[in-house]
C-alpha cells in the first residue's frame, strides 16, 4: 500500500493534472455534449412574428389583452456517475503505468467535468460485488474524495462483474445520468445489463486496456502467464508462432464482439492505453458528441 504521503502527492497531482485539463480542454466540450433533464419554464414574453403559436400563454393573454408566449430554458443540472472497475486485472500488463492509476485519473478527469458545470458527481467502485458507491453530489471537497476512492481504495474481490455492476446502477440511479464505465471490460455476459442501462442513462464505455490483451510478446522459452484475477498460471512458449497468432485472434474476435455490442446499443466508446493522452479523446468525444447534437 503507498505510503500516506505518496498517496497525498498522487491525489494532489492527479487533481492539478485535471483541473488544468478540465479547463483548458474539456469545459465547453461537456457542457455543450450532454443534456440537462429537460425543459424548465423561465418567463412569460411579448408574442413577436416567428414565436410558435404553441407557446402561447393563453391565460396571460386574456389576462392582458395582448398575446403572450412561455419561454423555456434547457435545465442544466446533470449527474455523473463514474464506474471504476477494480478489479486484479487492473493491476496487470506491460505498461509502466498500471491502468488501474490511469482509470483513477480518467475518473478525476470526467469528476471535474462534471463539477466544474455545477453537475453532480458520482461513483461505483466494482469487482465481481460492488466494492463502494458514493451517492452523486456536488463540491471540490466532494471531487476530492472521489479521486481519492478512485485512487486508494483497496478492493476485497478480484474478479469483474460488470453486469452486477450495471445492474447495481440501473437500480440506484433512478433519474437518468450520464454513466461513464471505465473498465477494460474483459468480462462475461454482460450484454443484457448493458442494452437496460443504456435505455434508462447514457452510457459512456471509456476502455483502458494493455498491449499484453492484444497480443502476446515475442520471447524465446516457455515462460508462466497468471491469470490476475483467478491466480491460475499456465506455461506458455512466448516464441512459438503459432501460440502468438491463435491469442492474437482470440483477443481480435473480443474486441470485434465488444464494438458490435456498443455500435448495436448506439454507444460512442473511448479507448485509451496506458502512457497515452487520454485528454484527446475524450475532447474528441465531447466535440462529436456536441456537433451531432446541434446539427
Amino acid at each position: 500500500m503507498a505510503a500516506p504521503a505518496e498517496l497525498i502527492r498522487k491525489i494532489r497531482r492527479i487533481e492539478i493534472s485535471t483541473r488544468r485539463a478540465v479547463q483548458d480542454t474539456l469545459a465547453g466540450g461537456y457542457h455543450s455534449t450532454f443534456k440537462g433533464r429537460g425543459m424548465a419554464f423561465s418567463e412569460v414574453r411579448p408574442y413577436q412574428p416567428g414565436d410558435e403559436i404553441r407557446a402561447i400563454d393563453w391565460n396571460v393573454t386574456a389576462r392582458t389583452g395582448e398575446p403572450f408566449v412561455k419561454i423555456f430554458v434547457e435545465e442544466r443540472e446533470l449527474t455523473a456517475l463514474i464506474a471504476v472497475d477494480k478489479s486484479a486485472s487492473q493491476d496487470a500488463g506491460l505498461s509502466p503505468q498500471a491502468k488501474a492509476e490511469v482509470a483513477a485519473e480518467i475518473a478525476g478527469l470526467l469528476v471535474f467535468s462534471a463539477l466544474e458545470n455545477g453537475d453532480r458527481a458520482g461513483m461505483v467502485l466494482f469487482t465481481d460485488h460492488i466494492e463502494r458507491y458514493v451517492p452523486p453530489r456536488r463540491g471540490t471537497k466532494h471531487g476530492l474524495r472521489l479521486i481519492t476512492e478512485a485512487l486508494a481504495f483497496k478492493p476485497a474481490g478480484r474478479g469483474t462483474d460488470l453486469a452486477g455492476a450495471l445492474g447495481h446502477i440501473t437500480r440506484v440511479q433512478r433519474r437518468k445520468a450520464v454513466v461513464f464505465v471505465v473498465s477494460d471490460f474483459i468480462s462475461g455476459d454482460y450484454e443484457q445489463a448493458l442494452a437496460v442501462c443504456a435505455r434508462r442513462h447514457d452510457v459512456i464505455p471509456v476502455i483502458v486496456s494493455d498491449p499484453i490483451e492484444d497480443a502476446l510478446p515475442d520471447l524465446r522459452g516457455l515462460w508462466p502467464v497468471t491469470d490476475a484475477e483467478t491466480g491460475a498460471t499456465v506455461l506458455l512458449d512466448l516464441g512459438d508462432r503459432r501460440t502468438r497468432e491463435e491469442y492474437a485472434a482470440f483477443s481480435r474476435e473480443l474486441r470485434e464482439k465488444r464494438d458490435k455490442l456498443f455500435r448495436k446499443l448506439s454507444l460512442d466508446a473511448v479507448r485509451v492505453r496506458p502512457g497515452d493522452d487520454y485528454v484527446a479523446p475524450l475532447a474528441a468525444l465531447f466535440c462529436a458528441r456536441a456537433h451531432r447534437r446541434w446539427a
